[in-house]
């Protein structure tokens, strides 16, 4: 069966962040000029979605390029340093990771090639304490390299590598004149992403195949104030001569992670200034000291010392810190329970956040604990705690799922006390019910289910109010949104649905569901909704400024009818009725087909274009009746499902 993973970001990715940088020439009067080409500063990031099953998905990306319009030689913007560091693309679930600085010319560029290393053991990935029901993997464990068989490779060992084409959205341009960004991103809830194939023979080995293509794709970044950094580690190498900034050399943590856990050196070097209008906050650990600066002149001792930083873009480029962290240890800097919610129980005032290695980390909120909800586009609001103390535990403002970032009083403390909790990404999933347009219930309902009952929720949110300003949309030159805006996970982000009917038209899209009768419970429509705090919509609380309808899965099934006219029928063990399944074969929005075959203990997943006479005849060969066939799509009204992706197998056939 293929894995799935039940939440998908907006926004996150390899990105590239260009800042307006000089060039030029000059010439004698009776000389030709000596022109030096023009060129920007390209600063890479990566980042991604969630997901419930994986605590650490990690990988090894070796290096970026640019691919210019017109042809000509790849630009390299990113080459990874030695040891290629280990990035969890767990933990950057809607944040940015930076990974380097390159200067690139100008010009027009329609692409990107990603490179991954694939030797065995370059990908790691670590079960959640808690993931899925039915999940294949064994909770909180690690996945031996001998079970994970990396799709694609080229070259031989020990020098395997993945190049991932990227098609950009629309074409990137650099310009010494403007700030550009690029999103390309590593998708964790694309269900072809990592395949978990469960042999039907009883004792058979589950293989986890790690696919690249497909999973890696162009999102647009319209406003780079907005995107959230993930909390970056680094030694201190200078203080500027007017103390307004500090310099740092990037540090990534051991992976897997040890104990302690050690640095790992980068060949990067960022300047981090500091917030002369709002303070930054800094915390110097080893004193317990915490103080609000508007430059580093009283932090003389910095150099040298270990550090953590939360901070945020502007409009040129530069990095603003909101608050920063100090040791002469790095372990001290790094232990900071940092990852998903895994419980929240506001009966004991503790909660559980899952670490890198599918720990559950408990943290008890005392009442001098404060929540910060990271909002780079606001300075103010950045650095501002939305609450304080255990009510906010309470009426589900902390669920499970939230990506955060605490910080604890005393790290050598039981239990470990929450000084402060970062969250970075607050978001609410589930079935979707209760819809509504018009007042007064301006929003709708989700309801969730996990495999820990008592982490369910049912959640009433409210839609941002009209007037919130909320990003940009992708026409060229780019329209500022304001009020709601949604995207159909199954459509190219390009058709975000915004503006005065985004409201309406999301109150007709999710009202499907796909009934197979019998035993089985009706398929509902799903779907991600991203929350800001106190919205004018919903002064006291979250409201929602974006949503995704998430493909539905459903259960391993087979082929009823076989395809013909663009559709066929499955049935599913324990129903009665066949449901019919909609394939579209459209080029730019055609259902994602693969066939996964698993032979002699290797499974090899292929992805099918079906825009094509032989992709098609392929399909149609692959979907013969009473074959077994995994589909994940939209529900609609007339209790159909738009199929997004679909596999169907050969060679040894897959478990229910």
């Amino acid at each position: 069966m293929i894995s799935t993973t039940s939440k998908i970001t907006l926004a996150g990715a390899v990105a590239s962040i260009l800042a307006a940088c000089g060039g030029g020439g000059g010439a004698a009067s009776t000389t030709p000029p000596v022109v030096t080409p023009q060129t920007a500063q390209v600063a890479m990031l990566i980042s991604d979605a969630s997901t419930e099953d994986w605590a650490a998905i990690g990988v090894k990306i070796l290096s970026i390029s640019l691919i210019p319009q017109g042809g000509g030689s790849n630009v390299n913007v990113y080459t990874a340093p030695s040891p290629v560091p280990v990035t969890n693309l767990a933990q950057l679930d809607q944040l940015g990771e930076i990974l380097g600085n390159a200067t690139v010319p100008v010009g027009t560029y329609t692409g990107a090639v990603l490179t991954v290393s694939g030797n065995p053991g370059d990908v790691i990935l670590n079960v959640t304490t808690d993931p899925e029901a039915g999940f294949a993997g064994t909770p909180g464990a690690a996945i031996p390299s001998d079970q994970i068989q990396i799709q694609h490779t080229q070259g031989t060992a020990p020098n395997l590598t993945v190049p991932v084409d990227v098609n950009f959205v629309s074409p990137l341009v650099v310009t010494t004149t403007a700030s550009n960004q690029l999103d390309l991103e590593f998708d964790l809830g694309h269900p072809a992403f990592i395949v978990g194939h469960v042999p039907a023979a009883l004792g058979g080995t589950t293989i986890w195949a790690v696919n690249f293509e497909g999973p890696v794709h162009h999102h647009p970044l319209k406003d780079i104030t907005r995107l959230v950094l993930r909390h970056m580690y680094g030694d201190v190498t200078a203080i500027a001569t007017d103390n307004s900034s500090i310099t740092i050399t990037k540090e990534y943590p051991t992976e897997p992670v040890a104990t302690p856990e050690t640095a790992v050196a980068g060949a990067q070097s960022l300047n981090i200034l500091a917030d002369s209008v709002n303070g930054t906050i800094f915390y110097d650990v080893d004193a317990d000291t915490r103080t609000a600066i508007m430059n580093f002149s009283a932090e003389t001792n910095l150099v040298g010392r270990y550090v953590r930083i939360a901070a945020r873009y502007q409009e040129d480029g530069t990095l603003v810190a909101t608050r920063i962290w100090a040791s002469n240890t790095f372990n001290n800097v790094w232990l900071s329970p940092e990852g998903h919610v895994l419980h929240v129980n506001a009966s004991t005032d503790v909660v559980t956040i899952e670490n890198e290695s599918g720990v559950g980390i408990p943290i008890t909120v005392d009442a001098n604990t404060q929540f910060f909800f990271r909002t780079p586009q606001n300075a103010v609001a950045d650095g501002t705690p939305i609450g304080m103390g255990t009510s906010f535990l309470t009426n589900d403002d902390l669920v499970r799922g939230f990506k955060v970032h605490a910080t604890v009083v005393d790290v050598t403390a039981t239990p470990l006390v929450a000084q402060t909790i970062d969250i970075e990404t607050a978001h609410y999933d589930g079935t979707i019910s209760y819809p509504s347009a018009t007042p007064p219930t301006t929003g709708f309902t989700y309801t969730r289910h996990f495999r820990t009952a008592s982490d369910d929720y049912i959640y009433g949110i409210d839609y941002i109010d009209p007037t919130t300003a909320n990003g940009y949309d992708f026409s060229s030159p780019p329209n500022p949104i304001t009020g709601y805006k949604w995207w159909n996970f199954a459509y190219p982000i390009s058709t975000l649905m915004s503006g005065s009917t985004a409201v309406a038209d999301w109150v007709s899209a999710t009202n499907g569901a796909v009934n197979f009768g019998g035993t089985v419970a009706t398929v509902p429509t799903y779907g991600t909704s991203f929350a800001t705090w106190a919205d004018p919509a919903n002064p006291m609380g979250w409201s929602a400024y974006a949503s995704i309808i998430e493909p539905s899965n459903l259960p391993l099934g087979a082929v009823a009818t076989a395809y013909a006219d663009n559709a066929f029928t499955m049935s599913v063990a324990g129903g009665t009725t066949a449901a019919t399944i909609n394939v579209s074969t459209t080029s730019g929005s055609a259902s994602l087909v693969y066939q996964v075959d698993r032979t002699n203990g290797v499974v090899t997943i292929s992805p099918i274009d079906i825009t094509t006479s032989n992709g098609l005849a392929a399909m149609t060969s692959g979907l013969a009746v009473g074959a077994p066939v995994k589909v994940y799509g939209v529900p609609q009204a007339n209790g159909s499902l738009n199929a997004y992706v679909l596999a169907y197998y050969t060679g040894d056939m897959p478990a229910q």
